[in-house]
């Protein structure tokens, strides 16, 4: 079942204001715990887990800038 476009939106802004700045924090610690690695694995490992997060999200973003197709 498709998710209503309030839904979404709803939605969309709780992953945005919730649980992205967990995920950065999960991110942040998880470089700490490699024990500052070099500047180029550092560096790999924040792109990575920044193009991961919106993989399984991409359904809940997709169309929200839109107006809403029901109105």
């Amino acid at each position: 079942m498709a998710l209503a476009y309030k839904t979404r939106r709803r939605l969309a802004l709780l992953i945005l204001l919730v649980g992205l700045p967990i995920y950065i924090v999960a991110a942040v610690s998880l470089v700490n715990w490699l024990d500052r690695p070099s500047i180029w694995v550092e560096f790999l490992v924040y792109v990575g887990l920044g193009v991961v997060w919106i993989v399984p999200l991409k359904p809940v973003f997709k169309g929200i800038g839109q107006p809403d197709p029901d109105a």
